[in-house]
C-alpha cells in the first residue's frame, strides 16, 4: 500500500509541475453590435515587440474566451486581437490581467467568394471538446437506423447490449438535437431514428450538461449528440415495417418521430416472435453508476428457478418469445429553458427456454456432479412511467423526476434433476416508485447552492412452489409430500437529502456538502411443506425470517475541483457516520453497530496535447452488507440451494487505483488507449457451502477474507483512406484471486481471463461492403490445493457481405462460426448463416425484404462455462430457420 501511495504522489507531482509554466490568465467576451455572442471567433495574444502570437484560443458558444499568459511575459507589451468571419477584426492593448477584456465586433460588408470543396475522404471536425462525424461519410445504402452507422464510426464501439463506447469509455448520455429525450435508455434512439435524418454524430468530451456548473465542476463524462438535418425537423417521420413468415412468425414495428426544437418524440408499437427481445431497447446503460450516486441499491431478487447460463450467442439465435411493446417518449421545450418530459412503456411477453446441463464441482479428494433438464416458460408484464421537469439556465437549475415501475412475472418450469421430476412455479411481483429533486442556483456572489432530495419505496413479494415431493429425505424426513412453498418479501423505504455550497474561483471550485439518508426494510420469509392431505407445516423451526432493518447515515463532504484546460482534477473528502440496527424476534437476534468512515476519492486528467491525455484515479471506500446478508433462517433460494447466515454484518474495505492514456488524431482518424485497474477488497467474513449431489447448503462464517484483481485493457481504431476501411482491435486481461470454503475445505482460487478482438469494415467498391470480426476468449482457473487446472478457449468469427448492384436492389449474406475447446471434452463447432434480399418499389415508396435467418437450420447449441472450480456443460434448443417477408415504408 505504501508503494501505491508513493507512486500516486509522484505521478500527481509530475503532472502538476507543467502547469507552473503558465502564469495568470486573460479572459473576456466577444459580442456583436446587437449584444449577441460571437462563437468560434479566433482570439490571439500577441507581443507588440515582435508582433508574434504567444497564445491562442477560440470563443465558446457564449462568446467567452480564456487566454493563458506565460509566466515570464510582461503585460505592457501585450495586445489581444480578435478575428471572425463576417466581422471586422479588432485589437485591444492589455492594461492589466485583473479586468476582463471584452470586444464588440461590427459587421463586415466584404463578402467571401463561394468555394466548393469536393472530397470522398471522410473528415472529422473538431472544436474544443466536440468531435463531429458526418453521417454521410460512413453510411451504407443498407443502413436503416443511425445505430447501424454508429457501429462503424472510427473510435466508437457498440457492445451486444447496445452500450456505446468512445475510445473505450462508455458514454453517459445520448442527446438528440441537444436534448436529453431518453436519459440512459438511448438504444431506443439508435434502433429507431433513420440514419438519413441525422447530419452529424457529435462526441462531447468533458460533458457537463448543467449550465450552472460548466467550467466550475470537473466532468470526465463522454456524451453523443445526434444533429438532426434541418429538413427532418419540419415534419413527422417514421419507419414502418410489417412482416410475416415461416414457421408462423411475425414482426411488426410502427413508429412516429418528431425532432423540432420545441418538441421531440419517439413513439412506437412493436411486436414479434422472431427472437428479438424488445426489452433490450429499454436497458438503462448507466444504472449501476446511478445507484452508486444515490446510494440506494434496491434489494436483489432472492428466489429463482435455478441458475441458467446465458449462451454466448446473438440473442435472436436462442430466444423463443412472443413479445409486444408500446413505448412513448415525448419532450416539450417551453420558454425560459423549461422542459417537460414523459417516458413510458408497457411490455408483455411470453418467453420459452429448453435446456439441459451437467455441473461438475471439483473438490479436494472428491468430485460432485449433478444433471438437470428444464423446460421453462416466463410471462412478464412490465409498466414503467417517468415524468420529468427540467429547468436549465446559466444561473439556475432544477430537475424533478418521478418514476413508477410495476412488474409482474410468472415463471413455469418442468424440471428433471438427476432421477427426480418436479414442476416449479415462480411468481415475482415488483412495485417501485421514487422521486428525485435537484435544485442548483448561482448567487450574486457567484457562489452556488444546491438542495437535493430523493425518496423511494419498493416491494417485491416472491413466491416459489416446487413439487411434488422433491428431496423428501432432506426436506420432509423422507415422507412423500405434495409441494414446497417458499415466500420472500423485502419492502423498503429510502430517503437521501443534502445541501451543498460551492465557491468557484479562477483556479479551484470548492464544494461543501452535508446531509443524511435513512433506509428502513423488513425481510419476511417462510418455507412451508404442503403434505399429500393438503395440510401445511413449516419445513423446520429455522425456515422462518422476520428481520427488521434500519440504516442511518449522516455525512459531510469537502470537494475541490480544478477545471483547467490542461489539468483537470477532483479531490473529494467525505466523512460518514453510519448507524445500523437489525433484529429478528424469532431468533432473539438484536444487533446494532456504529461506524465512522472516511472514503477519499481522487481523479485527475492531464491534457498532454489538444487531443491526448492521461487520467489517474484512486478511491478508498467502506461498504457494509445489506439485510440480505443477515437473515438467520434458511431460505430455499432455488430448488438446489438452502441459504442462511451465521455471522455478523459484512464489512468491506475496498481500494481501487488506476490510470490510462488516451490518444486521438482526428485528422487521420486514428484512436487508441490503454488503461489499468487494481482492486483490493478486505472483508470480515467468508461464504461457506456444503455441496452434495442432491442439494447445496450455504452460510456466512465470521472469518477474514480478501479478494484481489488486476485488469488491463487496450483499444485501437484506424481508418485507412486508401483502403476505405476501418480497422479496430481490443485486448482485455484480468486476473482475480479469491477464497471460498466448500465442504469444510479452504480453497484459494486464481482465475485469469484474456479477450482479444479484431474488427474490420471495408467498402470494397461503392456497391460492395465487407465486415469481419473475430473474438478469442481464454478463461483459466486453478487452485494451489488442487493439482489440476482448467481452461476454456473460445473463438467467435463473424463476417458479412452487402451487395447493392443498383439503387433498387440490395443483397446481404452473413455468417457466424463458434469454436470452443476444453481439455478432456470434444471440440464444439457451430456455424450460422443468414441471407436477405431487398427490393425497392419506387412508385409505392416501399421496400420489400425477404430474409432467411439461420437458413442452415441449426437447432441445438452446446457450451462450456468455467467459474472457480465449477465446470458446467450446457445444451440449448434453438428456434432453427426463420424465413420472413417484410414490407417497409416511411412516413
Amino acid at each position: 500500500m505504501k508503494h501505491i501511495t508513493r507512486l500516486t504522489g509522484l505521478l500527481v507531482m509530475g503532472m502538476l509541475l507543467p502547469a507552473a509554466v503558465f502564469g495568470q490568465t486573460i479572459k473576456g467576451t466577444v459580442k456583436d453590435s446587437t449584444g449577441s455572442a460571437v462563437p468560434y471567433a479566433s482570439v490571439n495574444l500577441k507581443s507588440s515587440v515582435n508582433n508574434s502570437i504567444i497564445a491562442y484560443t477560440v470563443t465558446d458558444n457564449k462568446g467567452a474566451y480564456l487566454l493563458r499568459v506565460p509566466a515570464s511575459t510582461t503585460t505592457n507589451s501585450l495586445t489581444v486581437e480578435v478575428h471572425s468571419i463576417g466581422f471586422k477584426s479588432q485589437v485591444k492593448a492589455v492594461a492589466g490581467l485583473n479586468a476582463p477584456i471584452d470586444f464588440t465586433l461590427s459587421r463586415s460588408v466584404n463578402e467571401l467568394q463561394t468555394v466548393n470543396i469536393k472530397s470522398s475522404r471522410p473528415i472529422l471536425r473538431t472544436h474544443g471538446d466536440t468531435l463531429s462525424y458526418n453521417v454521410s461519410d460512413f453510411a451504407n445504402p443498407q443502413d436503416r437506423t443511425i445505430g447501424e452507422v454508429i457501429k462503424r464510426l472510427p473510435g466508437i464501439t457498440v457492445a451486444s447490449d447496445g452500450t456505446i463506447r468512445y475510445n473505450n469509455k462508455p458514454i453517459s448520455a445520448l442527446y438528440i438535437g441537444g436534448d436529453n429525450l431518453l436519459d440512459d435508455k438511448y438504444s431506443v434512439a439508435t434502433n429507431s431514428i433513420p440514419q438519413v435524418a441525422v447530419n452529424q454524430v457529435q462526441v462531447i468530451q468533458n460533458d457537463q450538461p448543467i449550465k450552472v456548473l460548466q467550467n466550475k465542476v470537473l466532468s470526465d463524462d463522454v456524451a453523443l449528440n445526434l444533429q438532426i438535418k434541418k429538413g427532418a425537423k419540419l415534419h413527422l417521420m417514421g419507419q414502418e415495417s410489417i412482416g410475416a413468415g415461416l414457421p408462423a412468425n411475425y414482426d411488426v414495428d410502427l413508429n412516429a418521430m418528431m425532432f423540432k426544437d420545441s418538441y421531440k418524440a419517439i413513439n412506437y408499437l412493436a411486436g414479434n416472435n422472431t427472437g428479438y427481445d424488445v426489452q433490450q431497447d429499454l436497458v438503462s446503460h448507466n444504472l449501476t453508476e446511478y445507484n452508486q450516486l444515490i446510494d440506494n441499491a434496491l434489494p436483489a431478487t432472492v428466489l429463482s428457478l435455478g441458475a441458467v447460463n446465458t449462451p454466448a450467442l446473438a440473442e435472436n439465435r436462442y430466444f423463443f418469445d412472443q413479445a409486444g411493446v408500446l413505448n412513448a417518449n415525448n419532450l416539450i421545450n417551453l420558454k425560459n429553458n423549461v422542459q417537460l418530459r414523459v417516458n413510458a412503456y408497457y411490455v408483455h411477453d411470453t418467453q420459452r427456454q429448453d435446456y439441459s446441463q451437467q455441473t461438475t464441482v471439483f473438490l479436494p479428494g472428491d468430485t460432485v456432479k449433478y444433471n438437470e433438464t428444464q423446460h421453462n416458460r416466463s410471462i412478464p408484464d412490465i409498466l414503467h412511467t417517468q415524468f420529468t421537469l427540467n429547468i436549465n439556465r446559466d444561473k439556475y437549475y432544477l430537475n424533478d423526476a418521478l418514476l413508477m415501475d410495476d412488474k409482474n412475472i410468472i415463471n413455469y418450469s418442468a424440471l428433471k434433476a438427476d432421477s427426480s421430476a418436479v414442476n416449479q412455479v415462480f411468481k415475482d411481483n415488483t412495485l417501485n416508485f421514487s422521486n428525485e429533486f435537484n435544485l442548483i442556483k448561482s448567487l450574486k456572489s457567484n457562489n452556488i447552492i444546491q438542495a437535493y432530495s430523493y425518496i423511494s419505496h419498493s416491494a417485491e413479494p416472491e413466491n416459489l412452489v416446487i413439487g411434488p415431493g422433491y428431496n423428501a429425505a432432506i426436506l420432509n424426513n423422507s415422507v412423500p409430500y405434495a409441494q414446497l412453498v417458499q415466500n420472500v418479501n423485502v419492502p423498503s423505504w429510502y430517503t437521501n437529502n443534502y445541501f451543498s455550497f460551492k465557491i468557484p474561483s479562477n483556479l479551484i471550485t470548492q464544494s461543501y456538502r452535508t446531509g443524511f439518508s435513512v433506509q428502513s426494510q423488513t425481510l419476511t420469509s417462510g418455507l412451508n411443506v404442503v403434505q399429500n392431505n393438503n395440510s401445511s407445516n413449516l419445513e423446520s423451526d429455522s425456515a422462518l425470517n422476520h428481520v427488521n432493518w434500519t440504516r442511518k447515515k449522516f455525512y459531510a463532504e469537502a470537494a475541490y475541483d480544478l477545471p483547467g484546460d490542461i489539468l483537470k482534477a477532483n479531490l473529494t473528502l467525505p466523512v460518514t457516520l453510519q448507524q445500523i440496527s437489525y433484529s429478528d424476534s424469532l431468533y432473539t437476534l438484536n444487533k446494532s453497530l456504529t461506524r465512522l468512515y472516511f472514503n477519499p476519492q481522487f481523479r485527475m486528467k492531464y491534457q498532454v496535447s489538444t487531443e491526448n491525455y492521461f487520467n489517474l484515479f484512486y478511491n478508498y471506500r467502506n461498504e457494509i452488507g445489506t439485510i440480505e446478508n443477515v437473515y438467520p433462517g434458511y431460505i430455499l433460494t432455488d430448488y438446489r440451494t438452502l441459504y442462511a447466515n451465521n455471522a455478523g454484518l459484512t464489512e468491506q474495505q475496498i481500494q481501487q487505483a488506476g490510470g490510462g492514456f488516451s490518444y486521438r488524431r482526428a485528422l487521420t482518424l486514428f484512436f487508441w488507449n490503454i488503461n489499468a485497474l487494481y482492486s483490493h477488497t478486505a472483508a470480515n467474513n467468508i461464504s461457506s457451502s456444503v455441496i452434495t449431489n442432491n442439494i447445496q447448503e450455504g452460510i456466512v462464517l465470521p472469518y477474514p477474507n480478501s479478494n484481489d484483481s488486476w485488469t488491463v485493457n487496450g483499444f485501437i481504431s484506424k481508418y485507412s483512406f486508401a483502403l476505405r476501411t476501418t480497422f479496430s482491435g481490443a485486448i482485455t486481461w484480468q486476473t482475480n484471486h479469491s477464497v471460498q470454503i466448500q465442504n469444510n475445505a479452504l480453497l484459494p482460487f486464481n482465475t485469469t481471463s484474456e479477450t482479444y478482438n479484431v474488427n474490420t469494415d471495408t467498402k470494397v467498391i461503392d456497391a460492395v461492403n465487407f465486415t469481419y470480426k473475430a473474438t478469442l476468449t481464454q478463461t483459466g482457473s486453478h487452485s494451489p490445493v488442487e493439482a489440476s487446472a482448467f481452461q476454456i478457449d473460445q473463438l467467435v468469427q463473424q463476417a458479412s457481405v452487402n451487395y447493392d448492384p443498383v439503387d433498387e436492389v440490395q443483397f446481404s449474406l452473413s455468417g457466424e462460426h463458434y469454436f470452443t475447446r476444453q481439455q478432456g471434452n470434444p471440440d464444439l463447432k457451430y456455424f450460422f448463416a443468414d441471407a436477405s434480399a431487398k427490393f425497392r418499389v419506387a412508385k409505392w415508396k416501399t421496400d420489400l425484404e425477404l430474409s432467411a435467418n439461420n437458413f442452415l437450420n441449426v437447432k441445438t447449441y452446446n457450451a462450456l462455462y468455467l467459474s472457480a472450480n465449477t465446470l458446467t456443460a450446457s445444451s440449448y434448443t434453438l428456434p432453427g430457420r426463420i424465413v420472413l417477408l417484410k414490407v417497409l415504408f416511411n412516413l
